[in-house]
């Protein structure tokens, strides 16, 4: 019986199988040749991951934006709330200081040398020291200080005084006292200042 007869199990001739494999091997390798050739879709798959990429980049610094908008909004917010808390008291401050003026006129022009006065100018001295003491302890303090340089943040000059005694740019007297609240001026002292003798 000769190759050519011979039979496979599945009935195949020997020729058979062999041209079918090659037949196989040609396929691999016309495959192999068409891979070599740019898939238009792993090109696509390409521009897809680069914008994916960008689209990320994009996110990223956006969250981190929006991070720091909010960052500041709540510092902001905090500055806020802490100048509530500090000059919620400014009004009512502004409200008492006539008050605090009128007793400061009133030991002014009392006879102090008049025994019948005295109970009611040491009245006046003890009411005037309480109602300075309380408003000292919520952050007032008294700008009525002499013979110190003019600060423009919370003296007001009214005069400009000859003298021999105070130096030049210094405060000579205070005509209304000043205020200020937590730092900050809310009523400026009218002041006289020294100035040099011509």
């Amino acid at each position: 019986m000769s190759s050519k007869e011979q039979k496979t199990p599945d009935g195949q001739a020997p020729e058979e199988i062999i041209m079918e494999q090659h037949d196989d091997v040609e396929a691999v390798v016309e495959s192999d040749d068409s891979a070599e050739q740019v898939d238009p879709r792993d090109e696509k798959i390409a521009n897809l991951e680069t914008q994916l990429a960008e689209a990320q980049n994009r996110e990223r610094e956006a969250v981190l934006r929006i991070k720091a908008e909010m960052e500041n909004l709540r510092r902001r917010t905090e500055q806020d709330i802490e100048k509530a808390h500090k000059f919620a008291l400014e009004k009512f401050i502004n409200e008492l200081l006539p008050v605090v003026d009128s007793l400061d006129r009133a030991l002014e022009v009392a006879d102090k040398n008049n025994a019948d006065m005295a109970p009611m100018v040491e009245g006046i001295e003890l009411t005037l020291k309480s109602m300075l003491d309380v408003v000292k302890k919520f952050g007032v303090e008294v700008i009525a200080d002499t013979n110190v340089p003019l600060d423009p943040n919370v003296h007001q000059a009214i005069a400009m005084v000859e003298s021999d005694e105070i130096e030049a740019g210094k405060v000579l007297g205070v005509m209304q006292k000043g205020y200020t609240l937590n730092g900050r001026t809310i009523r400026a002292a009218m002041v006289t200042v020294a100035k040099a003798k011509a």
